[in-house]
């Protein structure tokens, strides 16, 4: 190989190397958020299904399908039973946050918005992840 060809050969594999770092690391990033989502979700079924209140049922289901959908989601990039134990630790940490109250409101303003976009267009976040991080 002359001169030439292993510079293009060196380029081209540092490119490589760089472009599956940032790739790895919009994952991971991605992923992260969606594990946050579905701790989000399960939390907020949760306390509504403990309400006790017919007329809050159907808010209870999409917020806990919502949850399975980012679950589901988020094993597309990591171990299922990983997933399940970072999400485990997501939501100790929302419940955590909390500090003992009912009152959903400060997780409300944090997931409510950026939660329902990226289970509803995934690709779309991942996008700006990978934008992101190169």
């Amino acid at each position: 190989m002359n001169k030439s060809a292993k510079w293009v050969f060196t380029v081209s594999a540092i490119c490589m190397s760089v472009t599956a770092h940032a790739e790895d690391a919009a994952e991971k990033a991605f992923t992260d958020e969606l594990l946050e989502c579905a701790a989000y979700y399960q939390i907020s079924s949760e306390a509504i299904a403990a309400m006790n209140a017919p007329q809050m049922k159907a808010v209870g289901d999409r917020l806990k399908t919502s949850a399975i959908d980012a679950v589901a989601i988020a094993g597309k990039y990591r171990a299922p039973e990983q997933v399940e134990k970072d999400v485990v630790a997501a939501k100790q940490k929302q419940i955590d946050k909390l500090a003992g109250s009912n009152n959903l409101g400060a997780l409300m303003s944090k997931y409510k918005d950026s939660c329902k976009s990226i289970v509803t267009d995934p690709q779309k976040r991942l996008d700006y992840w990978i934008m992101a991080t190169m």
